[in-house]
């Protein structure tokens, strides 16, 4: 790392640690770079517009729930197929937990 004039860091220095690839896509909300990186974690590129939908759309702990859940799994076939079905299930359990509490 290069240190600038006053002790500061050079940002290009700062940035070229992250190590991000720009594909040339044109990702301007936060929720298309978490879909990006669920994608990308999921290794589903190919999938990654429906993780972008997801992520604008389903709550965002469900979603991290499912992700460490698939983490956590080193045997899986497929890393994208167990998220789905995680996420299926975490969204089946917060629906009978509202049903429970209605009655």
């Amino acid at each position: 790392m290069t240190v600038a004039k006053g002790g500061f860091t050079n940002i290009s220095s700062v940035l070229a640690r992250f190590g991000l690839k720009d594909k040339g896509g044109y990702i301007t909300q936060e929720f298309q770079d978490y879909g990006y990186r669920l994608a990308v974690a999921l290794d589903d590129l190919e999938h990654k517009s429906l993780y972008i939908k997801m992520a604008k759309t389903t709550d965002r702990k469900l979603l991290q729930e499912a992700l460490s859940f698939v983490a956590d799994a080193h045997h899986a076939k497929s890393k994208a197929r167990l998220f789905m079905w995680k996420v299926k299930e975490l969204k089946k359990g917060k629906v009978q937990s509202k049903d429970a509490t209605k009655t």
